[in-house]
């Protein structure tokens, strides 16, 4: 069976347990990376994970707020839980697993989401989003002939012109404007990554993973935005198989307002 590694913002691990259970149950990826679990860690719900094959948990997570974790039917070592702006808001975790031979680094990354003001000025919010951004390309893709990288989360930018339901009217909307796009695509061509969904899907094709909770009918009105991402570094990204975004997931019970995205890849475990 081929490596498949799955990540959603699941917006409250054990609020939306039963959908989480739904998708392990249904779709069995190895890796599941969920970001803003809210959820301490003392209080994150083991048991359910390792009663559906999850064995293997990280977890980085705080009361209410933010929160990663990484679950996985194969072994996995906890590398790092890295601070970022000086803050320690449970916002990143770096995970090692192997598969097919490979030493895989696997970052989990929840970015802030920067407020509603586009203005690093007045807006203390979105002046974090930017410095966070700034300070991951200090998170650079690490590969070699037995070692490779892959970078996943809500990244909270969409970074291209088809990634939002209209480039025009969204350009000084945080999430799209100009200086997080830029700063966001510059980030990742630095740091040596490779953006699978657009390896898959072309640039000139919509492509949405999040819809928000204030439409009325989020599918008629398809007002989506591309807030997810699934990276990887250059020698692993020639053996992706595929990209499963799961749009229906946005109509299970209790939704989350992201939709999980699955890679797949030609990587034996």
């Amino acid at each position: 069976m081929p490596l498949t590694i799955a990540t959603w913002n699941i917006n409250s691990v054990r609020l939306r347990l039963p959908i989480v259970e739904r998708l392990l149950s249904e779709r069995a990826p190895d890796v599941l990376c969920l970001q803003e679990t809210k959820c301490p860690d003392e209080l994150f719900p083991h048991a359910a994970f390792e009663e559906l094959g999850y064995r293997h948990i990280a977890i980085s997570g705080q009361k209410g707020y933010h929160g990663v974790a990484t679950v996985s039917r194969r072994p996995i070592e906890v590398v790092e839980k890295r601070q970022f702006c000086g803050i320690p808001d449970c916002r990143h975790l770096a995970t090692r697993l192997s598969a097919g031979g490979m030493d895989i680094l696997l970052h989990n990354f929840y970015v802030p989401a920067g407020g509603d003001e586009p203005d690093p000025d007045i807006n203390p919010k979105f002046r974090h989003k930017l410095d966070f951004v700034q300070e991951m390309r200090a998170i650079r893709a690490e590969w070699n002939v037995a070692a490779a990288s892959i970078l996943v989360g809500d990244l909270n930018i969409a970074p291209l012109e088809h990634d939002v339901w209209s480039h025009k009217q969204l350009l000084n909307v945080v999430s799209h404007t100009p200086v997080e796009t830029e700063g966001f695509e510059a980030m990742r061509r630095d740091g040596d990554w490779v953006d699978l969904m657009r390896q898959v899907v072309p640039a000139d094709q919509k492509l949405y993973t999040w819809w928000s909770y204030r439409a009325r009918d989020w599918s008629l009105s398809d007002r989506g935005r591309r807030l997810d991402h699934i990276w990887s570094s250059p020698n692993i990204s020639a053996r992706l198989t595929g990209i499963d975004i799961l749009r229906e997931a946005r109509g299970w019970d209790k939704p989350s307002d992201h939709v999980p995205v699955i890679a797949r890849f030609d990587i034996e475990g």
